[in-house]
């Protein structure tokens, strides 16, 4: 019998989930899309996906947007606790494996085509080399690809939560306003869809740019505030915003430059998340690049480093059912 493996992108909007044959090509039989406000928790949401689907799988693998420990997660932008051996005896899989998101994405993006990547500096790519990914949503993930003689290992990392790093003058006005409401001010408080609303609000309560009305309506009716920012960037239509995204690509610049240093990423540095293919014409203009070459005397080195955007949006989805086939092929 053709066995069914279930894999699972939890993040923390919305769950894509998947059933795969567990040999042949690895080509979802059957997808669906939740948002995660219409649950109260996992459990609830796998057996949405079963009702809707009529499947079931005998194993699988969660990509899950926070940091695994011990096969269980507490993801921080959602509120829920996701324990996989749990999981496995609640809805009878054989295992349950749990995946950092990030990694998840690392394990998929060999099935990338070129298509589904844009490049943003072509670099000179050590095929020796280690590569690194960074992605923005509704928070910031980060992983590294360290190369082994057996190819690439992933590591998941929580640098996102490491300590905003202020680089000019606004930033550092950014950087009071935030540590005046909260103890611990991380990248992922700046780059990240909440951290753009809160770059929003910096320049208007502390920076004195203005807030037209229209803006304040669009807020109200979208209920969205990062993609009204967004929106408003691209078309120009409003300053705050246009300068919102600046200091917004400026500090993800930083910090993908940050992490390159950090994992000697000679092969390559990849842009995930869900923000990047949203506003590609921004990421094509000098603000993210200047700021990722800003190290110094290694910005020789990293002008040499080939940097991606990941425009597939379910590379984290392919990625944890790859991973998953292959320990099914151990099983």
């Amino acid at each position: 019998m053709n066995q069914l493996l279930l894999a699972g992108d939890i993040g923390g909007t919305k769950t894509n989930i998947a059933v795969y044959p567990a040999s042949g090509e690895l080509k979802p039989v059957v997808e669906r899309s939740y948002l995660n406000c219409d649950f109260d928790g996992i459990d609830a949401l796998l057996r949405q996906f079963h009702h809707d689907s009529g499947v079931t799988a005998s194993a699988a693998c969660l990509a899950v947007a926070g940091a695994v420990q011990r096969g269980c997660c507490d993801m921080p932008n959602l509120g829920w606790n996701i324990n996989g051996a749990l999981l496995a005896r609640t809805f009878n899989f054989r295992y349950c494996h749990l995946l950092n998101d990030l990694a998840a994405t690392a394990y998929g993006i060999d099935m990338l085509a070129p298509e589904q990547l844009l490049v943003i500096n072509a670099g000179e790519a050590d095929l020796e080399g280690n590569c690194a990914l960074i992605a923005a949503g509704t928070g910031l993930g980060e992983a590294i690809m360290f190369r082994t003689a057996n190819g690439l290992h992933v590591s998941a990392s929580e640098g996102g939560h490491a300590d905003f790093a202020a680089n000019d003058e606004q930033q550092i006005a950014l950087l009071r306003y935030l540590k005046a409401d909260m103890q611990h001010v991380s990248w992922e408080r700046v780059v990240s869809g909440p951290g753009l609303k809160n770059i929003y609000d910096a320049l208007h309560k502390v920076m004195g740019y203005q807030q037209p009305d229209w803006l304040l309506e669009r807020f109200i009716e979208m209920n969205d505030p990062a993609a009204v920012i967004a929106e408003s960037a691209l078309d120009e239509s409003s300053e705050i915003c246009v300068r919102a995204m600046e200091i917004f690509l400026a500090a993800y610049g930083a910090e993908a430059g940050n992490l390159a240093l950090k994992a000697f990423a000679t092969g390559g540095v990849y842009i995930g998340g869900g923000i990047a293919p949203k506003i590609l014409p921004l990421f094509q203009q000098p603000n993210f690049m200047t700021a990722f070459l800003n190290k110094g005397r290694f910005a020789e080195l990293l002008a040499k480093v080939p940097v991606k955007v990941i425009l597939e949006p379910k590379t984290a989805l392919h990625g944890a059912a790859c991973y998953l086939a292959a320990q099914a092929a151990l099983y």
